[in-house]
């Protein structure tokens, strides 16, 4: 594979921003007129920019090995396109990440629905999910940003009234964590995560083929055409899902296997060989050969959804001015499984009244 583009003059600079305390700016409004906010912080040569809508990272600039910075985030330069275009850039994902069958569930001999709105099934928590809320924002600490937001009973018909705080960290390394913790008032289902798109070449640069991924999981979740888990959990020795060893994100990705064109790519959970853990376990190592820019993942959650850009069409441009087509990122969406409430034999993701459900995953930044 040949190597990722160098970013454009326009996503990349000569010097890695200097550690900076949080601070908000406006960010456009919405096409009602809210107005929308932007939260900028850096810390240990890594810059983060979040919004208030839907926990958004709008950008993440990281150094290159010869130091010069680019935003490695797919995402928009006004706030509107967030609200009426975007395939989830960099949201908050709430109150279910990834799929639920036919959006229905039954939860304690109840049965609840949901929105529908991907095919037959719901998607990322309905058509009004967490990632187009809006979430109260405040400074935490020298490089931290703490979200809270209020989802009432009954909201995207889910159960319960939960209550979610999710702090966003820049570590002294310039490591960018994100701690999720959430209660509730009746049981309910929760899967929460962050839906980054990642082109470690710099947003806009081009497809990510050429990135080697290495994951940590020896078996993956097959589905069915319509991309809900069928139930297995298949050994990814001999399919294009092992990246036990660090392969290019390409190298497989036209092999003709019948999961691939179910989903026109990646669009799988990795099953981490380490479980379910309290503290953040290593999950994934990115690598873009181009600019030396290395990305590890350490999560709690026991899968990784890899989706490799499936649905990028070109009908959307960033703040490079380029347009986003099939490929030019990648998603690694620390997570519990898609479809759990129907599947009792997968990790659960009933949250109860007297529980507290946490999460953490840490996005680790090198050069090689």
């Amino acid at each position: 594979m040949s190597p990722s583009p160098t970013p454009s003059p326009s996503t990349a600079h000569a010097m890695a921003p200097a550690d900076t305390p949080p601070r908000r700016e406006p960010f456009g409004a919405l096409p009602d007129g809210t107005p929308v906010s932007r939260w900028t912080l850096a810390r240990g040569g890594t810059r983060l920019g979040v919004l208030d809508l839907g926990g958004i990272v709008q950008t993440l600039e990281v150094p290159d090995r010869e130091g010069r910075v680019a935003n490695v985030s797919l995402g928009f330069d006004r706030a509107e396109p967030y609200a009426t275009d975007s395939p989830y850039f960099g949201a908050l994902i709430g109150r279910f990440g990834n799929r639920i069958a036919h959006g229905r569930f039954t939860l304690d001999g109840t049965t609840h629905q949901v929105p529908v709105n991907e095919g037959p099934h719901s998607l990322h928590g309905g058509g009004t999910g967490f990632d187009k809320r809006r979430w109260d924002v405040a400074p935490n600490g020298p490089a931290g940003l703490t979200l809270r937001l209020t989802s009432p009973a009954g909201e995207m018909g889910f159960p319960g009234t939960l209550s979610v705080t999710v702090d966003y960290t820049l570590e002294e390394n310039g490591a960018f964590r994100i701690d999720y913790t959430a209660t509730t008032d009746a049981p309910t289902v929760l899967n929460l995560t962050n839906h980054t798109y990642v082109n470690l070449a710099g947003e806009g640069a081009g497809p990510v083929a050429g990135h080697r991924l290495a994951l940590a999981a020896s078996r993956y979740l097959p589905v069915d055409a319509t991309l809900i888990p069928t139930g297995e959990a298949a050994e990814v020795a001999g399919t294009p899902f092992d990246f036990r060893a660090a392969k290019p994100i390409g190298q497989d990705l036209r092999a003709g296997h019948p999961q691939l064109l179910a989903a026109q790519g990646y669009d799988h959970c990795l099953v981490l060989d380490k479980g379910a853990t309290p503290e953040p376990g290593h999950a994934a190592t990115l690598h873009d050969p181009g600019s030396g820019r290395v990305m590890t993942v350490s999560t709690t959650e026991p899968g990784v959804q890899l989706y490799s850009g499936n649905f990028l069409t070109g009908s959307l441009a960033g703040p490079s001015g380029r347009a986003y087509r099939q490929g030019d990122a990648v998603c690694l969406e620390t997570q519990h499984f898609p479809d759990s409430p129907n599947r009792p034999a997968f990790p659960s993701t009933v949250l109860r009244p007297g529980e507290t459900f946490r999460s953490t995953t840490v996005h680790g930044f090198t050069t090689r």
